[in-house]
């Protein structure tokens, strides 16, 4: 695991240099899209015979977890450092459009997606079942909290869309994992339990991963009120987000959910009452580092992972009109309802096209592709979800800057 964690980083630090020094692109976006082609050309150099090359290569991208890395070890670092800076008194003004986007809408996008992709599939001539049709909206619908945050970092939305966008893309991702979980049992088991345990599910799930960051929250905040010094409240908050996760996944409770409302109070209650300017500076800088190298660490995965892909014109055809059935469910659950009441929410003439356009797809659904059963339904699935992501970091991530633009623009001029 040490042998494989370094050289994924020095290839991220090396890919992250020739991004900056040649190619220009946004930071995350331009590794992945070098890396996808180091990955290409490593199929390609295997396909023409130049094994020497491309096998120990192969080998060694087969070898990585890719869902086990993000799931259990990136995922709870990432989901806290975004959390970390969301300001709550924002969020809590736009709580309901939050809560409703990130639930309804997932449910809402599960249910649009799943039925889509089996009456796609099966025009198409393509066998998987309904249930794993079902997963597949499942794990696809949530928006990706990290590619989100990531993408408007480097664009300036309005602070109310801000605050809507990333609440959402924090929410959705336990929402999205809670159904994931649920369908999968159902498709692997080919029953579907009954309404009691679909509830228990859900609350046990749900409530006790906000109850465990509402507590490892409380807990971490009177820690730090109680000390001054820096080195010791930064190793605190360490220990906590990644002890915080274990005990979730020990307790099987919803680990993302967690981590965001544990991100929640360290970077607005604590942030403003049990720290100091110097250690305020030093979290604040520490936790964004980790952000940025996390990031483009998991983005070079996801460029070199796609050598697991089995590629096919079929899958390409297939992966293109899952993209446009993901962009439709997106603004029928999304991009419709906002349409309708922007004024009633208070968000800025145009949002509903920023909110659909800018709900992007990441390492988060890949992962959960990855964590399938081995099946015939997990390769189609990993295919789709890739064609899902692909279009959703080069096509939406490079255009989204244009359409806050607009909407930006769009506002001025009324005013």
């Amino acid at each position: 695991m040490f042998e494989i964690s370094v050289i994924c980083l020095t290839i991220t630090a090396l890919l992250a240099y020739v991004n900056h020094r040649w190619v220009g692109l946004p930071s995350t976006i331009g590794v992945m899209v070098i890396a996808m082609l180091l990955s290409l050309m490593i199929v390609a150099a295997h396909q023409l015979g130049f094994n020497s090359f491309s096998q120990p290569a192969l080998v060694f991208l087969r070898g990585i977890d890719f869902s086990a890395v993000l799931m259990e070890g990136m995922l709870s670092l990432l989901l806290f450092a975004g959390a970390l800076h969301v300001d709550l008194s924002h969020l809590r003004n736009y709580k309901w459009p939050v809560l409703g986007l990130a639930v309804l809408g997932t449910l809402a996008s599960t249910v649009i997606v799943g039925l889509g992709a089996y009456v796609l599939l099966d025009w198409m001539a393509v066998p998987m079942s309904f249930w794993y049709c079902m997963v597949f909206g499942a794990l696809i619908s949530p928006t990706d909290p990290i590619a989100v945050m990531g993408v408007l970092r480097q664009n300036e939305a309005p602070d109310s869309l801000g605050v809507v966008i990333s609440g959402e893309s924090l929410f959705n991702d336990g929402v999205g994992v809670v159904l994931f979980t649920l369908l999968l049992g159902i498709a692997v088991k080919g029953n579907a339990p009954d309404l009691l345990s679909i509830s228990t599910l859900v609350i046990h799930e749900v409530g006790g991963g906000l109850l465990l960051g509402l507590t490892l929250g409380l807990v971490l905040y009177y820690m730090l009120q109680s000390i001054d010094n820096y080195s010791v409240e930064l190793m605190l908050t360490i220990a906590g987000v990644l002890g915080g996760y274990l005990l979730a996944t020990k307790l099987h409770v919803s680990g993302p959910l967690a981590m965001v409302v544990t991100g929640l109070l360290i970077g607005n209650h604590a942030r403003e009452t049990a720290m100091s300017d110097i250690t305020r500076h030093h979290l604040d800088l520490f936790w964004k580092l980790i952000d940025e190298i996390l990031n483009a660490v998991l983005f070079v995965l996801l460029g070199l992972e796609i050598v697991l892909l089995t590629l096919s014109w079929k899958l390409f055809g297939v992966s293109l009109l899952v993209i446009l059935l993901t962009l439709i469910a997106r603004w029928l659950t999304v991009g419709l309802p906002v349409n309708f009441a922007e004024k009633t929410l208070n968000l800025p003439q145009g949002a509903w096209k920023v909110l659909t356009w800018g709900g992007l797809r990441g390492g988060i659904s890949v992962a959960l592709a990855l964590s399938l059963p081995t099946s015939e339904s997990r390769d189609l699935i990993l295919a789709m979800t890739y064609g899902v992501v692909i279009f959703s970091m080069l096509g939406q991530g490079l255009t989204i800057g244009r359409v806050i633009e607009n909407c930006v623009s769009l506002n001025q001029k009324k005013v």
